[in-house]
């Protein structure tokens, strides 16, 4: 620790020696300095403040029914781009400072000036602050009041720019899907036409299901008819092996009036079934084969009765006859129904190879429609919105500028701030000199102390000798330093006249 005091007191010896390099370097430095902040031409800053109000009322009004737009997002993409080289163009021409630029250098030089000198700060979310510095008090405030002006006009028409080519682009759009939904309705419309019956799910039901349903009307259909013929042949049997047993005529009357009660019942049926179907349908048919069977049954007896009318056949006989007569109409019928189901069921067996390849198409087919209705939709619904939208910005300001405070140019210049600058002069000045002092003792080094003398020799010390001066030494010492402490408090003293000038001068202003 010794060592390091001694070594430092070394340092602060050996630059002392040279105090009057490092004074006079400082006076040099001083009033080249303070020369120079003096003829530092004065800048004047206009400032301004402007607060954005986003929040509006009719933002939670319109929530899902119009676009509402990120204003703080919008505010502080303007407040970026405020400084951009083509608002600083339009600033220049707006302030006619693109009247001094006589070429495009000059210009350029214009705008550069405008680019370092302008000053955008904000303070908080919404509130912004606007500063400009120029030697022309009139000029900086027309500067600032110009920047102003394009800070709300651009906040003012950027919603409305947008809001229109986002409009556009929802109609061209439209017009496109419009065209390929109907497209799409068209081909789906040739689709069905052109695979009427092998469509999957045309009855609400899958189309194997179809078939298998066909199928088990097939089955039922063979099942009926076999039960049909098997009656029929049952009532072949009892009719071949009875006789028709000869009964008085006056039962004539009743046999006729059977036959008469039979048909009638018969054809009130068949008006029923009309009603209900076609003359082609099974049971219409068999209705009326049945009825006409009755009615050749009836003239037949008729034929075969003897004249003198005193026989007839037995009613038991008659009655089987009927009932054959029936079954044989049944069995047709049962046999036309079984026709049918069977070749419908071929023509839906025969379709079955088709039916993947055409499910694929409709898929396909309805895949591409739905997609297209979808989007179509969603952009009526958009275009609503955006009309909605535009209606909203043209009627009403989604955000409010408010000027807090108007541009205003202080009495005193802004820059430079010469108290300061002063002040730092001076204390560059002086450790600039002291730098050189000490610069100058470590080119031309003394021993100081016993510590510098072992640093040289590694000789032992015996002691040290101490220095005596005489009365006129020292009188020439202090009268040095003397005139070294007022060489250094003069420096002092006209930094301290200079701070007064500034003093009166900005409170003079």
């Amino acid at each position: 620790m010794h060592e390091l005091l001694a070594q430092l007191t070394g340092y602060a010896v050996s630059t002392w020696r040279y105090r009057w390099h490092a004074l006079i370097v400082a006076w040099i430095i001083s009033v080249i300095g303070w020369a120079a902040v003096h003829y530092i031409p004065d800048r004047y800053e206009a400032t301004s403040r402007v607060y954005v109000d986003t929040q509006s009322l009719l933002k939670p009004l319109l929530a899902g029914l119009a676009v509402q737009p990120n204003t703080n997002q919008q505010v502080e993409v303007m407040a970026r781009t405020l400084i951009s080289r083509p608002n600083l163009e339009k600033v220049a021409r707006m302030t006619d400072l693109d009247l001094n630029a006589k070429n495009p250098a000059q210009m350029e030089s214009v705008i550069n000036n405008l680019s370092e000198m302008i000053k955008l700060g904000s303070i908080g979310s919404d509130d912004y602050t606007i500063s400009y510095q120029n030697r022309d008090p009139a000029m900086a405030k027309k500067v600032v009041q110009s920047l102003l002006n394009i800070f709300v006009e651009s906040g003012l028409g950027s919603n409305r720019k947008d809001i229109a080519s986002s409009q556009k682009f929802i109609e061209e759009q439209l017009k496109e899907y419009e065209t390929k939904l109907n497209d799409a309705e068209s081909a789906l419309k040739d689709f069905k036409q052109r695979n009427i019956g092998v469509m999957r799910g045309e009855t609400g039901q899958d189309y194997y299901a179809e078939l298998a349903d066909a199928k088990g009307q097939v089955d039922d259909a063979v099942l009926s008819l076999r039960e049909a013929e098997d009656r029929r042949n049952s009532l072949k049997q009892q009719l071949s092996g009875s006789d028709p047993t000869l009964v008085d005529s006056a039962s004539e009357s009743s046999a006729s009036s059977k036959y008469d009660a039979r048909i009638e019942s018969l054809n009130k049926d068949l008006d029923s079934l009309r009603l209900k179907y076609t003359e082609q349908h099974p049971d219409v048919v068999a209705a009326k084969r049945l009825i006409a069977q009755l009615e050749a049954d009836k003239a037949k007896e008729a034929a075969l009765k003897k004249p003198s009318g005193s026989m007839t056949q037995s009613p038991y006989y008659q009655q089987l006859n009927l009932s054959l007569a029936e079954a044989e109409a049944n069995a047709a019928s049962m046999k036309a129904r079984l026709s049918e189901y069977q070749s419908r069921y071929a023509q839906l067996k025969a379709a079955a190879n088709r039916l993947p390849e055409v499910d694929a198409e409709l898929s396909q087919l309805m895949r591409n429609y739905e997609v297209y209705k979808k989007n179509y939709d969603s952009l009526l619904a958009r275009r609503e919105s955006a009309q909605m939208s535009s209606a909203v910005d043209t009627k009403t300001d989604s955000v409010d500028f408010r000027i807090i405070d108007p541009p205003r140019v202080p009495l005193t210049p802004s820059y430079p701030n010469r108290p300061m600058m002063i002040s730092l002069v001076l204390l560059g000045a002086i450790a600039a000199g002291i730098a050189l002092a000490f610069l100058m003792s470590q080119i031309r080094p003394t021993i100081n102390n016993r510590f510098d003398m072992l640093a040289l020799s590694d000789l032992p010390m015996l002691g040290t000798i101490s220095l005596i001066e005489t009365s006129d030494a020292k009188i020439r010492t202090r009268k040095g330093l003397q005139i070294y402490a007022a060489a250094s408090f003069s420096l002092f003293g006209v930094y301290g006249v200079l701070l007064a000038l500034q003093f009166i001068m900005n409170k003079g202003a």
